[in-house]
């Protein structure tokens, strides 16, 4: 499988960056996580629903990260790592957010605020809503139907009864920008999706494939085109926790043979789809009628990827 680079001055993908180390040696000693939640210079982002308080400001958004002493005491309780400064940082996962802090906190979630965030502020919140959103749908033992525990810092559940050990699942999706001979890029839209939003085309790898051939059959299924194989690259990740994807992304050529770029879709993952050249694109969205993916989704990128550098401004949300 080949690489494809961004172009020159792209950004960080928004949900793909950190400012904080995992730490995962840490995560079974427990007199160092004891220690760590003491330490006065301990911060603690409280998240339910896969929301946390933001605060606004002239540079974006930035999370409300408490001390230790003052987080919920009760609610399930996550370490996330630390940072170069020897700062640890948890997560205490509620079912609800505590009444109205004051000042102008404000509770938000990924999608709203994720680009706005700064690094270490981003991957806090991704790591502990992705870990929330697994605990949450893994509160039985698949193997005797027993209630589990959390253990290992939050990382790890565990049986009550046969003492087994279930790890976070992550669900590998490939999200593809597709071109054909005259260098135009397939995109289709939902239905469900506002008037004129069109992306790239996504799906799951299903078990046993490959990632080129998850590509292949997803645009196929979807749209009714042919993948060449031999042209799958890949481009970059991004971790997507609604409820736990983990994005790989790549760009890919038609079979132009035998009608292999005729557009069919399914119905159901896609109501509609193009070919658009980069004029159509640019026309569209300067009229209002093409809206682009959102700055947060690795979609966006391989569009840009493809367009030769960023889209309009007026074509950012």
């Amino acid at each position: 499988m080949t690489t494809v680079g961004a172009f020159a001055g792209a950004a960080p993908l928004a949900l793909a960056r950190a400012g904080v180390n995992r730490a995962a040696e840490h995560r079974l000693d427990e007199p160092w996580l004891a220690a760590a939640w003491s330490h006065p210079d301990t911060r603690v982002v409280v998240v339910a629903e896969a929301q946390a308080f933001v605060i606004d400001n002239d540079a974006g958004s930035e999370l409300v990260l408490l001390p230790s002493f003052e987080a919920p005491d009760h609610g399930e309780r996550y370490f996330l790592g630390t940072d170069s400064g020897g700062v640890s940082y948890f997560a205490v996962s509620l079912d609800t957010l505590p009444g109205r802090l004051d000042g102008d906190a404000r509770p938000a979630g990924l999608r709203e605020v994720g680009g706005q965030l700064g690094a270490r502020d981003s991957g806090l919140l991704v790591h502990a809503v992705a870990l929330q959103n697994w605990h949450r749908s893994h509160r039985f033992c698949s193997r005797c139907g027993h209630p589990t525990v959390p253990a290992a810092a939050g990382h790890v559940r565990r049986c009550t009864s046969c003492a087994h050990e279930h790890y976070p699942r992550t669900d590998a999706a490939v999200i593809m920008l597709v071109t054909d001979g005259q260098d135009r890029a397939l995109l289709g839209r939902q239905a469900l999706w506002p008037e004129g939003r069109y992306s790239t085309l996504a799906g799951f790898v299903e078990p046993g494939e490959s990632l080129e051939q998850a590509v292949a059959r997803e645009v196929a299924e979807e749209a009714g085109v042919r993948v060449d194989l031999g042209t799958v690259a890949y481009v970059a990740s991004q971790p997507w926790p609604f409820p736990a994807s983990l994005m790989l992304g790549f760009m890919a050529r038609a079979d132009e043979r035998d009608g292999g770029t005729e557009i069919t879709v399914d119905g159901e993952e896609l109501s509609e789809a193009a070919w658009f050249s980069r004029e159509q694109l640019a026309e569209g969205m300067a009229n209002g009628t093409v809206l682009p993916p959102s700055g947060i989704s690795i979609a966006r990128r391989l569009v840009e990827i493809w367009y030769g550098g960023p889209l309009p401004e007026s074509a950012r949300w």
